[in-house]
């Protein structure tokens, strides 16, 4: 099969990878479109230690084989990325997406979906409904992401919400967040990218302007999301929340942080929330009622042949979403 890997040379096109093996309990799927998401090009820098392998993990497949599992055979899915081992007390309590012997999909000891085929537990597995396509469908796994906020910090109607980070995620993040009661402000650099929240009549900020942040340090925020994709953003997330408040941290990044006062937090008691993987049902409902824009965010879509090409336009100031169709 042909498949994008991530080489100790960087990323390498293979047109004959061997189709993998399904085990017991999975499904064979057949890679219909992915997307490159700020994970991808992070672990090209380094994060994780150095992952091998095929990449990608935004995808939506059909279902090729199914063993002991036939039902499924044919239908169109997108697929929960953490596999945990299943046996031991984190995955026994509902945990496993914090599995210390888990794999991720296109991330941690699983090949990813940048290929022509990619195996997961059935378990993992979500219809599409009919009326989301494949490139709406392809957002599934970052929308979750975003809702997963939902699932950790009660907003109240009198919360004043900043998202910190105008990327691929943060513009989902400001989309579920300003459907619930709070005040949300999306603040970014990029005026294109926040005029697809306004379209939408999410309010928004350019904060690369001294006088703007001058104005949001004097109000400051009861809950920040920073989702930056910089090592900046923690501390520049730590400086616009108030006393009290939350910091809820979505970037992931291959590079250490800037060195930062820890008695900010202390004194301050400001709450710390890391967020990461989300529920997918939830988020397949927003794509099928139509209450998040995801198509404004593609840039740009590839043929799996030209992934390494994909990958470098991903990596491009500006650029949001970047497709590849594998299935074409």
């Amino acid at each position: 099969m042909r498949a994008l890997l991530l080489t100790d040379v960087g990323p390498q096109f293979d047109a004959a990878f061997s189709v993998p093996e399904v085990n017991p309990g999975e499904a064979l799927l057949r890679v219909r479109c992915a997307g490159i998401c700020a994970t991808d090009l992070q672990l090209w820098d380094g994060y994780k230690g150095g992952f091998r392998g095929i990449l990608g993990h935004e995808f939506v497949a059909d279902v090729a084989a199914a063993p002991g599992n036939e039902t499924w055979i044919g239908r169109r899915v997108v697929g929960e990325i953490n596999v945990g081992c299943g046996h031991c007390d984190l995955c026994r309590r509902g945990g496993g997406k914090h599995c210390r012997r888990r794999s991720s999909v296109g991330i941690i000891n699983h090949h990813g979906a940048f290929s022509d085929y990619v195996t997961l537990p059935v378990v993992n597995l979500h219809l599409v409904p009919d009326n989301v396509d494949d490139e709406s469908a392809v957002f599934v796994e970052p929308l979750a992401a975003a809702l997963q906020l939902l699932e950790q910090i009660q907003l109240r109607p009198t919360d004043r919400v900043y998202v910190l980070g105008d990327g691929r995620l943060g513009l989902l993040v400001a989309q579920v967040l300003a459907q619930t009661v709070a005040e949300v402000t999306a603040l970014g650099r990029n005026d294109n990218k926040l005029a697809i929240l306004s379209e939408r009549n999410i309010s928004t900020r350019r904060v690369d302007q001294a006088e703007v942040l001058d104005v949001l340090l004097a109000q400051p925020a009861d809950v920040v999301v920073e989702v930056t994709g910089s090592p900046d953003g923690f501390v520049t997330g730590l400086n616009l929340v108030r006393p009290g408040g939350i910091l809820a941290q979505k970037t992931t990044l291959a590079a250490k942080i800037p060195e930062f006062d820890l008695n900010r937090i202390v004194v301050d008691e400001i709450t710390l929330i890391g967020s990461r993987c989300g529920p997918f049902e939830p988020a397949l409902r927003l794509l099928s009622a139509g209450k998040v824009a995801v198509k404004p965010l593609i840039n740009a879509r590839y043929p799996l042949e030209e992934g390494v090409a994909a990958l470098h336009h991903a990596r491009r100031k500006g650029v949001l979403k970047v497709l590849i169709d594998v299935n074409k």
